[in-house]
C-alpha cells in the first residue's frame, strides 16, 4: 500500500496538521516579527535604516514574502490532498480578505499617503483563487513558476520601452496589483499578482511531490524549537494582524515614558 494511503484524502476526515508545514511558517513570522520590529526602531528614530534601498533589508523582505507565499502553496497541496471543498476554502479566503481590508485601514491612519493597497494578504486573497484551478497541472506548475516570476522583468522592459505609453495605465492602483509595472509604486507594502504566483506555484508543486514521496515524514510531529514553531504558524493569519499593532503600541508607550 502507497504510504499516502496513511494520510486522510476525503473532507469527511479530520484535517491532518502537517508540522514541518507549520513551522516552516513559523519560522516566516519569527523572521517577519524581527524585521518589523527593526522597521519600527527606525520609524520612531530610535535606529535610523534605509528600509526602501538598503539591500541587507530589501532582500530580507523578499525572503521573508517568499517564504510566506511558499506556505501557502505548501498549504493548498494539504488542504486539496485531504478533500477541502470550496465552503471551507472560501471561509479561510474571506477571513483573508477581510484581513486585507484591515490592514489598508490601519495602513491608512498611519501613512494615508503611503498606505498598504496591496500587500501580502491582498496579494494571497487574488493568487489563491488563481491557484486552485492549477492544482490538477501537475509537473507544468514548476514551469508555471518559471513564467510567472519572469513577466514582470519581460513587462518592465516593454512599458520602459516602445510599450512606454502603456504604462501609466499598467502603473495606476487599478492594474498595478497584477505586477506588470514600469515602476514600484510608493507603499507601505507590495506583493503583487506576479512575480509571487510563481512562488506559491513552486509551493504547490513541491507539497504535491513530498505527498506522493515522503508523506509520513511530511506527517511526522516535532519537539523542542520545531512544535513551538508549528504552534506559532497555526494562528499565521491572527498574529499577522496582530504584530504589528502591538510593536508600535509597545514603542509608542516607550516613547511616551522616556520623554
Amino acid at each position: 500500500m502507497p504510504a499516502a494511503a496513511f494520510l486522510p484524502t476525503t473532507a469527511s476526515a479530520a484535517p491532518l496538521r502537517f508540522d514541518s508545514v507549520d513551522a516552516l511558517r513559523g519560522l516566516a513570522m519569527v523572521w517577519m516579527t524581527v524585521f518589523h520590529f527593526c522597521f519600527d526602531l527606525s520609524h520612531f528614530g530610535l535606529w535610523p535604516q534605509n528600509f526602501l534601498g538598503d539591500p541587507f533589508w530589501t532582500w530580507q523582505r523578499s525572503a521573508i514574502v517568499s517564504l510566506f507565499v511558499f506556505c501557502a502553496g505548501l498549504g493548498q497541496a494539504m488542504a486539496l490532498h485531504q478533500g477541502q471543498g470550496w465552503g471551507r476554502f472560501r471561509r479561510r479566503w474571506l477571513q483573508i480578505g477581510a484581513g486585507a481590508l484591515l490592514v489598508s485601514a490601519g495602513s491608512y491612519l498611519m501613512f494615508p499617503r503611503s498606505f498598504i493597497y496591496f500587500g501580502v494578504l491582498h496579494g494571497m486573497a487574488v493568487m489563491l483563487l488563481l491557484l486552485r484551478p492549477l492544482a490538477g497541472s501537475g509537473a507544468w506548475l514548476w514551469p508555471l513558476g518559471v513564467l510567472a516570476l519572469g513577466l514582470p522583468w519581460g513587462a518592465e522592459q516593454l512599458l520602459n520601452g516602445p510599450w512606454a505609453m502603456a504604462a501609466p495605465w499598467f502603473d495606476s492602483r487599478l492594474l498595478n496589483g497584477l505586477g506588470l509595472i514600469s515602476h514600484k509604486p510608493f507603499t507601505e507594502d507590495y506583493v503583487p499578482v506576479l512575480p509571487w504566483l510563481g512562488v506559491m506555484c513552486w509551493g504547490l508543486a513541491a507539497g504535491q511531490w513530498l505527498l506522493r514521496r515522503h508523506p509520513l515524514r511530511l506527517a511526522q510531529p516535532l519537539g523542542g524549537v520545531g512544535r513551538r514553531l508549528a504552534l506559532l504558524g497555526r494562528w499565521s493569519l491572527s498574529y499577522y494582524l496582530l504584530h504589528q499593532p502591538v510593536l508600535l503600541g509597545l514603542l509608542a508607550l516607550f516613547m511616551f515614558l522616556r520623554t
